[in-house]
């Protein structure tokens, strides 16, 4: 059944539709009878329409365009109706007085087309085969980039342009006087002429970057005096930016000189804020450039079907780091075979791996912990915190996955149970955190979970208390604009892939510390904005899953990576069991859910979980959370951040030693060049051009 938003809108669409066409009939109408009152109000209805689709439904318009109705034919099709309009009206000669206006209007037409056609070349100037942030990249004469309206917006330009030729034909229906068509159609004119003049300037020496070829070499360049090491790789769609993001911490630490290697130039600006240099490269061709660079390991943090383009550089290892640990399937993925090493948290990982006998060698799995878990502070001291205080329950489900398995996510089958048990407890706060994707394959979880985010909002609406006074909203709003001015880059609406790059060159020295302090002065601000009794829905970025973790004193979640880093505190946990498995093969099938509370689908052991919590001589799974934790995470000494340096120093180890094997290799046969990392004859014209048809799971 459609949502009840949908419907209102799509109606919405069908009416503007039918309200053009009526437009168009009317106008067809009064000018053939002719009724000039009728001529006039539809002639500008028609126009006045069309421009506020253009801005509102630019998505309905396009459907006009697939069946050959684009804005262009539309608006010529309108000016053509204006023409048999005025040549219907008495008192207007057509020879003398429309002859001209038709004229003015073809050149018009002309000088709109020699834009067009002018605006596919600047498009194509100002593109390079690669994009970059956090680099300096003024040698490759970066500028702005011209107004969106000449470049880009085409549709919008033709209607905006045509206003005064409307206007003024408009008049002359009026006043039968031709002068007033001739002085809206010359302005129409001389705004198509001028932009197209000044759009042309685009084209001069001085405003185009460098071609391709000096480009590449510009790259090769940077690359030899930067000197990468260690860099993080990574392709995927919008959504998924997040896996890269939690690894930005961590790749910045490491010892050498860091780099992002991107492969979708939207996801330049889809990383968060960030010192490491990143370089999107989509083409193979100029990806296989890295394997005369210095870099020596890549990082990554998920599989892609562009994934198998940059293991094809050999003198480069690879190193699988995923996204997150849990007990699914995704975290064993078949794929992980095609990297030289494969690193996990912990033990439980590792035993992963070649229970699912999947190719992946023990001796290439290597445990480097969970460096970017640090922020998670550890369980508090009986006493530590007052007695009034509500228990604090953070329940953060996890989405449905593509499979369709019923255990994948609580939210369906044992969400609104748990939060219904939940909110019945007076001492209790929730906080609800469900993972951004839930909906996104199942309109059932899509569905529960804004049933529950309501019944969230009616149990806030029954709560009383004091709240913060408004010094503390200020002090949101302060942090807020402080956090944004340090993460958030300001470009104008015109602004280009060209133009971003020139204002995201080389960062303030200290931008990634001050972003740190200001994320935690940030999220202190936000805690302290709301009362300690009322309910809290989060569904945006900020706050983090950490920050949640270190608000909550006990966790609800199912079967997935939340469960593994929030062992990290050692507070109780529980996790739901909607897979339909008996406790006992749930607790053997998923290790990681070993030292939690099982939850069934009716929620009946939330409230035995809550007094646990309360009671903490009645939690009896202190030791078997201590014990999972090294289990799934390692020890703690040393610590994760050393252990994962270590394990990027040892890799990069390995790689000097290869190119030196290989460079000793080929000293000896003489004449011998290697031919490691150089495709076939029988490269497809797909690859060359940077798509491939290979898929993997994430």
């Amino acid at each position: 059944m459609p949502s009840a938003g949908i419907v209102p809108r799509r109606a919405v669409q069908l009416a503007a539709l039918l309200a053009m066409m009526l437009a168009f009939t009317a106008q067809l109408v009064g000018a053939l009878l002719p009724v000039i009152p009728l001529f006039i109000a539809a002639s500008v209805v028609n126009l006045g329409l069309d421009l506020v689709l253009q801005h509102k439904q630019p998505g309905l318009l396009a459907v006009l365009g697939r069946i050959r109705f684009d804005v262009t034919v539309r608006q010529l099709l309108r000016d053509m109706l204006i023409l048999v309009g005025l040549l219907h009206i008495d008192g207007i000669n057509p020879l003398e007085e429309q002859a001209p206006l038709t004229i003015t209007l073809l050149l018009f037409y002309g000088t709109h087309f020699v834009c067009q056609a002018v605006a596919v070349l600047v498009r194509r100037t100002r593109s390079l085969p690669f994009v970059t942030r956090n680099i300096d990249a003024g040698e490759l004469r970066l500028c702005d980039a011209p107004p969106r309206i000449l470049s880009r917006q085409t549709g919008r330009r033709l209607l905006r342009f045509s206003v005064p030729t409307t206007i003024g034909m408009m008049v002359t229906a009026i006043t039968t006087d031709a002068y007033w068509g001739g002085i809206g159609l010359a302005v129409s004119l001389a705004l198509s002429a001028g932009g197209t003049l000044y759009l042309s300037t685009w084209l001069l020496p001085k405003k185009r970057v460098v071609a391709e070829q000096q480009a590449l070499e510009w790259l090769d360049n940077w690359l030899a005096e930067y000197r990468p090491t260690v860099g993080m790789y990574f392709s995927g769609g919008a959504s998924s930016a997040y896996q890269a993001n939690m690894w930005l911490s961590t790749l910045a630490s490491l010892d050498g000189n860091p780099i992002i290697v991107l492969r979708e130039r939207f996801m330049v600006q889809k990383i968060e804020a960030t010192d490491i240099p990143i370089v999107c490269i989509p083409k193979v061709a100029n990806l296989m450039r890295l394997e005369h660079s210095t870099l020596k390991v890549l990082l990554h943090p998920a599989n892609s079907g562009k994934t198998s383009q940059i293991l094809r550089i050999p003198s480069i290892k690879h190193a699988f780091i995923n996204h997150g640990e849990s007990d699914k399937l995704s975290s064993c993925n078949p794929y992980a075979k095609a990297y030289d090493e494969v690193w996990v948290a912990g033990p439980a990982a590792r035993d992963r791996y070649q229970l699912a006998d999947i190719g992946v060698e023990d001796k290439d799995v290597v445990e480097v912990g969970r460096p970017q878990l640090s922020p998670i502070r550890p369980i508090q001291p009986l006493g530590s915190a007052p007695a009034d205080r509500p228990t604090t329950v953070l329940y953060a489900p996890t989405w449905e996955g593509w499979d369709g398995n019923p255990g994948n996510t609580s939210v369906i089958l044992a969400g609104e149970n748990i939060v219904r048990e939940l909110l019945a407890d007076e001492n209790v706060r929730l906080l609800y955190k469900p993972h951004p994707m839930t909906g996104s394959v199942d309109p059932r979880a899509g569905a529960a979970n804004s049933r529950i985010q309501a019944m969230i909002a009616e149990a806030n609406g029954r709560r009383s208390g004091t709240r913060p006074g408004p010094e503390a909203a200020a002090e949101l709003a302060r942090r807020a604009q402080e956090l944004e001015a340090l993460t958030t880059s300001a470009f104008r609406k015109s602004a280009d892939e060209l133009e971003r790059m020139r204002l995201q060159g080389t960062p303030d020295e200290g931008r990634a510390a001050a972003v740190a302090d200001a994320v935690t002065a940030w999220e202190t601000a936000y805690w302290n904005s709301f009362p300690e009794w009322e309910h809290q829905i989060i569904t945006t970025a900020r706050p983090g899953i950490f920050s949640c973790f270190n608000q909550s004193d006990v966790l609800i979640s199912d079967v997935s990576s939340v469960v593994s880093d929030y062992l990290t505190s050692e507070k109780p946990y529980a996790v739901a069991n909607t897979s339909g498995l008996t406790e006992e093969d749930f607790r053997a099938n998923f290790p990681t859910v070993r030292a939690a509370t099982i939850l069934t689908p009716d929620a009946a052991g939330v409230a035995g979980l809550l007094d646990a919590v309360r009671n903490p001589e009645k939690d009896t799974l202190v030791a078997a959370r201590a014990e999972l934790k090294e289990h799934l995470l390692g020890p703690s000494d040393p610590p994760s951040s050393v252990r994962f340096n270590r394990a990027a120093m040892d890799l990069c180890t390995k790689a000097d030693e290869r190119r030196i094997r290989m460079e000793n290799r080929l000293s000896g046969i003489p004449g011998q060049r290697s031919q490691e990392g150089v495709d076939g004859p029988e490269t497809s014209e797909h690859e060359a051009t940077g798509t491939s048809d290979a898929t993997a799971g994430v």
